[in-house]
């Protein structure tokens, strides 16, 4: 921690102020750090900014607001934060946010109108040809197991790719940097655009970055539909690149309504919780499980005063969201999700390990079982990630407190 002495200004980093309500969100923009303080925290953070030594802002704070405060326990949250400089460190200055031209292009008034194009070319081509209309049976555009399923992940990568560029730049467009990484949603393996700094934009401003990726979902689909119908044969029928591009509209479908299954903070999940103004409503909603599995057992159970008070307040319904949701989750894997994957599994082994067999069902396998492996591989590797790192900041916190 920085040595600080009450009686010199603290060195702080340019900082960024949010007033959102009753509280202000306080942070760097160059590295994505923010803390939410309450009102009058914000005002004395601001006499610290000022040049304030910590001693003289405490006692303006007793003036002002007529209560004490403890002065070194808040120098510590802002060292905590990393808003204070080290020792010869140099006050950093947030760089410019790279594509922000682009994305504000992206989201000029031309493009909506483009967008409002293709979607509704989409629409029409479905409500007005019935072999459009989205079905499981698109996915069976092939009858051989590895063509379906590398030929959807393959065309899955550049979607998925598509979706995550609209987050982050709608975010850009504002300023606002972004990463994106590899995470879990339960036992689902998802791409996801970090866009912290969001957090430091005015809350309407929020809105079009958290669904900019469903806007590309929609578009992905209305295009796919759209080429499927331009590309069909002399008699009407759909040509095979037509069938392989609704099987991927379809696909594309079911990510769609994925992101309506709040409980493994999809996108909707996020906008929900903006527009409620809730700080970390899943952590919140997760404590009240445990709680309660914890009163049922008659074990102590941990303090929720702590909670922000929206997220206490939306966690009360939410929490119960997220075991139903969970649960149902659960029990399709064990009752559809499992053996569909036992009747791939033997299906396979029989394969590989019977005679006669053609060489292209043989390589089918080959290379259908290879990508189930890495992506079970995948899988344990991220959950084993996540829990090194919520041991890792277990001990920060011990070692802090």
């Amino acid at each position: 921690m920085t040595e600080i002495d009450l009686d010199r200004p603290v060195p702080l980093h340019p900082l960024v102020f949010l007033e959102d309500g009753d509280e202000v969100t306080i942070g760097r923009a160059d590295v994505d750090s923010y803390g939410i303080f309450p009102g009058e925290g914000a005002a004395l953070v601001r006499k610290l900014v000022d040049g304030d030594t910590p001693r003289e802002a405490a006692e303006w704070f007793e003036r002002e607001y007529g209560e004490e405060v403890d002065i070194e326990d808040v120098v510590a949250g802002l060292d905590e934060l990393d808003l204070i400089r080290k020792s010869g460190e140099v006050a950093a200055e947030a760089a410019p946010v790279r594509f922000s031209g682009l994305g504000a292009a992206l989201f000029s008034p031309l493009a909506w109108f483009v967008y409002a194009g293709v979607a509704v070319w989409g629409l029409f081509a479905m409500v007005f040809n019935a072999d459009l209309r989205p079905t499981y049976h698109n996915i069976f555009f092939s009858d051989y197991y590895m063509v379906i399923q590398v030929g959807l992940f393959l065309a899955a990568i550049p979607l998925l790719f598509l979706h995550e560029s609209f987050h982050a730049l709608a975010g850009r467009r504002l300023g606002v940097r972004s990463r994106l990484r590899i995470g879990r949603r339960l036992y689902f393996i998802v791409l996801e655009t970090s866009l912290d700094g969001l957090v430091a934009v005015p809350r309407r401003q929020r809105y079009l970055p958290i669904v900019a990726g469903l806007l590309a979902d929609v578009l992905g689909i209305a295009a796919c539909t759209v080429a499927a119908d331009l590309t069909r044969h002399a008699d009407g029928t759909l040509s095979g690149p037509g069938r392989f591009l609704l099987a991927v509209a379809f696909a594309a479908l079911l990510r769609v309504i994925w992101q309506f299954f709040l409980y493994l903070r999809t996108d909707i999940y996020v906008l929900v919780s903006t527009v409620l103004g809730c700080v970390d409503l899943h952590g919140a909603a997760l404590q009240m499980v445990r709680n309660r599995f914890r009163r049922l057992f008659g074990k102590p159970e941990t303090d929720e005063s702590a909670l922000h008070p929206v997220d206490r307040k939306v966690a009360r319904w939410y929490s119960w969201l997220v075991v139903v949701g969970y649960t149902a989750s659960l029990t399709t894997f064990v009752l559809a999700g499992a053996p569909v994957l036992y009747r791939f599994a033997t299906g396979v082994i029989g394969r590989l390990t019977g005679e006669g067999v053609p060489t292209a069902q043989l390589l089918d396998s080959i290379v259908f079982g290879g990508v189930a492996i890495a992506q079970c591989a995948v899988l344990g590797w991220l959950m084993v990630r996540e829990r090194v790192r919520a041991r890792r900041d277990r001990r920060l916190h011990h070692v802090i407190h």
